[in-house]
């Protein structure tokens, strides 16, 4: 019998990613797609309250989803939190508000490493620039937008227009509102609803844990399932200096959730890519998402050799380590998302049926029946610019020193090529003088520029390969290590004493000197400008054709199907439940058996299991048996981190931190079989408050849903 092998390794390959069972593997000839692949992730304006009660048993009222809404928050712009008592009381997660700790912390005190509680409110810390907004209401106010959009003559007139009405729509309603509005794009742009926001700007800290236990396993269990961490942190809004007071607001359940029974995550998810077409998704596999993460992967080597290597920077080079991280391998999840045919075939016949249905119906064909050419077209043209649009841009935050100093010698250069009375005033005069000394940074860490430069190299040479010009030009066949040592000894600005001796030359022999890092910008910033507008234009193209695509899929399927994630407030439904994982089960709930198991099994070292001291000895009353942990069936992603995750009597039974690897495709697609939210429990937070931590007025608050002291102590 004649077996085709690249069948054979295209169905293993799935059976390892993404697949249910390493026991049933998917013929990818039957796969179909589901308009349950779209999710969960509902509007608080467009609850599909017949499907919760069919499915779930459970049928919210108005009054409900209202509490819900307003008992929920956008933290700081980028994460969930949610009010847990009736005095301003806000819980998220250890990883959205850890950066806050090191600027609170006085001198000879470390909140990061180990933590901080306010036993009164006088101890509260106020942290300068955090806020958090409650979501007030919400307005459909999609024929307003589109009909400005669709007074443009061309794509960048419509994307224009389209902004320009949506700047005056906030701005009218903001006026004398005393709410903060925005104006939210659903089913890109099928559907646009105004959200008013109460905005809180007095946000103080209350309770943090020890970093250690609140990122257990660091990177490694980052976006994993099992876990063993309490990645939890309290805060509190204030108003006129005293606790806010918050009608709204989740109560706490001691006990958790019982597997099985409907669980809810309320937070704000940051985006989701799903209405997209598949030209647009094999664009993020073949250029995007693998740029980006080759990108932050060698950023990561040099910050955790950074760290490795000076402990003395410990704090700050620890936020370094774990925010490059996170994104690293929330990038590598999607990245392998994409690169699997079961979820690119099921992704592949959405479209198809969805361009059926449009084909089927004259009205629909004769303004959507183009779409998906359209875009095509216009994504195989980016594809001729993106390559080296991506290399040859680069970012003072992630390029090394001398890019900086380049340009600012070729201005110098620029400058004194012209006579005195023409050039900028500080290349006049004595103030030429100071404007020279400046270019060369009176600090620098040329241990860590060097890193820096060859994660640059290594960046460059991926994307544009070995065989570019510009490869040749500047490292040779040199790589790694030697391609940044290549660099520095060929250029003529590594330090400062070259760099004066630079400086003598005259313009003309600045400019042709050979230096690597000025040939860099000489052959490359021109050509980056022209194709920033050829992306630019074609960017908008796909915007208003992105556009037209939500809008026919709305019209298709309405309701049926949630919008993308849009960085505002949804509700997902789901259950506490485990699955299948390499081979073997992970169980709904993890205990604290699995905290100590995983410390002791890698030998007690600090790196990534450790523990903090106050965890090393297991506290006395402290159950092993309780769960810290579970895994559950919400839709989550990027974005929900603070999440609060209650039940049908709006308790809080547990707190969404991320999902496990599998999850990370929800980028794209839902797939309820192995995709799971991760949290920590409800039961097995407050076990540490009480035996660890010892914060009985924390305790208290979340118990009684109210301050246990008067409010002036």
């Amino acid at each position: 019998m004649k077996i085709k092998l690249t069948a054979v390794i295209l169905v293993a390959f799935t059976a390892i990613a993404f697949a249910q069972s390493i026991y049933e593997p998917r013929d990818l000839s039957k796969v179909e797609s589901s308009l349950k692949d779209m999710g969960k992730m509902w509007t608080f304006d467009n609850v599909p309250l017949d499907v919760f009660e069919k499915e779930l048993g459970f049928r919210p009222t108005e009054d409900w989803l209202k509490d819900v809404q307003m008992s929920a928050l956008s933290f700081g712009g980028g994460c969930s939190a949610a009010f847990v008592s009736e005095d301003g009381l806000i819980m998220t997660n250890h990883h959205c508000g850890r950066n806050n700790l090191p600027a609170l912390s006085p001198k000879g005190e470390d909140y990061l490493r180990d933590g901080y509680y306010a036993k009164t409110l006088a101890e509260e810390l106020k942290v300068t620039g955090l806020f958090v907004d409650q979501l007030i209401m919400i307005e459909d106010v999609t024929k307003d937008v589109i009909d400005a959009l669709n007074l443009g003559k061309d794509d960048n007139e419509k994307v224009k227009l389209r902004n320009e009405k949506i700047k005056s729509l906030e701005e009218k309603y903001s006026k004398d509102s005393g709410l903060l509005y925005r104006i939210v794009q659903l089913y890109n742009g099928g559907k646009y609803s105004l959200y008013g926001y109460k905005h809180y700007t007095d946000i103080r800290l209350v309770m943090a844990p020890d970093f250690q236990i609140a990122s257990t396993g660091w990177d490694w269990d980052n976006f994993t399932y099992p876990r063993y961490e309490l990645d939890f942190m309290f805060f509190r809004a204030y108003e006129n200096d005293k606790p806010a007071k918050t009608e709204k607001h989740f109560t706490w359940s001691k006990k958790g959730a019982k597997e099985g029974e409907p669980i809810f995550v309320v937070g704000n998810p940051g985006r989701t890519q799903r209405l997209y077409s598949v030209a647009q998704l094999e664009f993020f596999r073949d250029k995007t998402y693998k740029y980006t993460l080759l990108q932050q992967n060698e950023m990561y080597k040099v910050y955790y050799e950074m760290f490795q290597s000076q402990p003395e920077r410990y704090t700050e080079l620890l936020n370094m380590v774990m925010g490059i991280g996170n994104g690293r391998k929330s990038y590598a999840g999607r990245y392998m998302g994409l690169r699997d045919e079961y979820i690119m075939t099921k992704k592949r016949d959405f479209e198809k049926k969805l361009r059926e249905k449009v084909n089927a119906s004259p009205e629909l064909k004769a303004k959507y029946g183009h779409v998906w050419d359209a875009i095509k077209t216009n994504i195989d043209e980016m594809r001729k610019y993106v390559d080296e649009a991506t290399a040859f841009n680069y970012s003072p935050r992630s390029s090394s020193i001398y890019m900086p100093i380049a340009e600012k010698v070729m201005k110098y250069a620029a400058q004194m090529k012209l006579t005195e009375d023409k050039r900028e005033s500080d290349y006049k005069g004595d103030k030429l003088t100071a404007t020279i000394q400046s270019i060369f940074p009176e600090k620098v860490d040329f241990e860590f520029q060097k890193k820096i430069l060859r994660a640059n190299a290594n960046y460059i040479r991926g994307i544009l390969g070995d065989e570019h010009p510009l490869i040749k030009r500047m490292f040779g066949t040199t790589k790694n290590e030697e391609a940044a040592t290549y660099i520095l000894n060929n250029s003529l600005l590594s330090t400062k004493e070259k760099l004066n001796e630079l400086l003598k030359k005259s313009p003309d022999e600045i400019l042709n000197s050979g230096d690597p890092f000025i040939y860099f910008l000489q052959n490359t910033q021109e050509k980056i400008k022209e194709a920033r507008m050829k992306l630019s234009e074609i960017n908008n193209t796909l915007t208003v054709l992105n556009q037209l695509l939500g809008e026919v899929a709305y019209k298709v399927y309405g309701d049926q199907i949630p919008p993308d994630a849009t960085g505002t407030l949804r509700i997902q439904d789901g259950k506490i439940e485990g699955y299948e994982y390499n081979g073997t089960l992970a169980p709904g709930k993890t205990t604290y058996f699995g905290l100590w198991d995983r410390w002791n099994s890698f030998g007690q070292k600090p790196y990534p299991w450790g523990l903090h001291p106050r965890w090393q000895t297991i506290p006395q009353g402290l159950d092993l048996a309780t769960p810290i942990a579970f895994a559950s069936t919400n839709d989550i992603v990027g974005g929900n981190s603070g999440s609060s995750v209650i039940n049908a009597n709006k308790e809080v039974i547990g707190l969404v931190h991320d999902g496990n690897l599998e999850s990370l495709a929800g980028d794209f697609i839902f797939l309820p079989e192995n995709n799971r939210a991760v949290a920590t429990d409800s039961h097995g937070l407050i076990e540490a408050l009480k035996y660890v931590y010892k914060t009985d007025r924390l305790i208290k608050e979340l118990e009684n849903s109210k301050c246990e002291r008067p409010l002036n102590n």
